[in-house]
């Protein structure tokens, strides 16, 4: 049925990779390149089966189309899962076939790291092709993308933190962390360093003291945390963790966190948080400072263009807001919105006729 899901969504294409020498089994998805061309990471897993891959391919180029577009950038959106165990089955063989494959489309579509694949694989990617970033910084590229995610984070932190409190200042608020990886971790320094309060869990005990030893936090164990009295919640952990069980646990007034799709059902969850007064920061706009800083190098990696640009993430969120406030709609659906009205109004613009080197006037010269 890959034809009736591709019209259900408007999808572009689907390219199927593979390479018997080196094994390689992979999928590329692009959702929608109105914006520019496709961006969106390698994700290396031991799918259960094809059709679990394909599913995953499919959802999660969709996600990259809305994020590229809520974060202003003139990207479209993609993905690439490999079938395999990024444990034991990686080889050089494999990501340079895969590059190979993706430099067939011609910058179509731009490959970047994601689960289960790293910086060095992007290299070997790197060797069969220049749609590639989030390289190691020999090629001069942004390096370890943490920093400047947890940046973005803390920027819609605050304003959340205004639509939720009357001021963006988060000196003297509680915020409780979920999981404290190396997003979540950088997110806490920002934290501290402004006075806020930190109650943090993860199912890493190592984790958990390194942010009690460093930022005075106090530390729960991973089921309490839905329910500790606190003025933001912050999940940095798995994603489809907001369900029906834990929601009416929350004793905060506002969500904002690194997560990915933190809403188990998008609409439903979203809804069950605005009837308990509780703002929603949508995911996807608060975590997109991870990609607007690896698409940076596609303009050759400037850190303060990347810095400012990730600082407007704070004014995307004042959009979200609007929207929601403008159309009475939960902020799950006015972040579609923001991004859906923003593809529109390019696929308007686009749709004027401009001479380049593709057309048939500029090639007859």
């Amino acid at each position: 049925m890959i034809f009736e899901r591709l019209e259900q969504y408007d999808y572009e294409q689907v390219v199927f990779c593979y390479d018997e020498a080196s094994g390689l089994k992979a999928i590329i998805a692009i959702h929608d390149t109105t914006l520019g061309p496709a961006l969106g990471g390698c994700r290396m897993w031991p799918y259960a089966s094809e059709e679990e891959a394909i599913d995953d391919a499919l959802r999660l180029a969709r996600g990259m189309t809305y994020k590229n577009a809520a974060a202003g950038l003139n990207l479209g959106g993609g993905k690439t899962v490999v079938i395999g165990d990024p444990k034991k089955d990686k080889s050089e063989a494999l990501f340079r076939a895969l590059g190979r494959y993706v430099q067939s489309l011609n910058g179509r579509y731009i490959t970047a790291e994601d689960v289960g694949t790293t910086v060095t694989d992007m290299d070997t990617i790197h060797e069969e092709t220049d749609y590639v970033v989030g390289l190691s910084e020999s090629f001069g590229s942004s390096g370890n993308p943490s920093p400047m995610t947890a940046l973005g984070v803390y920027k819609a932190m605050k304003r959340t933190a205004k639509e939720a409190f009357g001021s963006d200042s988060l000196e003297g608020k509680t915020v409780s962390v979920q999981g404290v990886g190396n997003v979540s971790y950088s997110l806490c320094e920002y934290l501290h360093e402004e006075g806020a309060h930190l109650i943090v869990t993860d199912i890493n005990q190592d984790s958990i003291d390194r942010a009690v030893k460093a930022f005075g936090a106090k530390a729960v164990a991973p089921d309490e945390i839905y329910a500790v009295e606190a003025d933001i919640f912050a999940p940095c952990a798995l994603g489809g963790i907001l369900n029906d069980d834990n929601i009416p646990q929350l004793k905060v007034k506002a969500v904002c966190g690194s997560a990915n799709n933190q809403l188990r059902e998008t609409e439903k969850h979203a809804a069950m948080l605005a009837e308990r007064g509780i703002i929603y920061a949508p995911d996807f706009v608060v975590n997109s400072g991870g990609v607007i800083n690896v698409a940076d190098e596609l303009h050759g990696y400037n850190e303060g263009r990347a810095t400012k640009k990730i600082e407007e993430i704070y004014d995307q969120m004042d959009k979200v807001f609007a929207i929601a406030a403008r159309d009475n709609i939960s902020t799950a659906l006015a972040a579609d919105r923001m991004a859906e009205e923003r593809i529109n109004q390019m696929m308007r613009v686009r749709s004027t006729f401009s001479i380049n080197e593709h057309s048939l006037i500029s090639r007859r010269k």
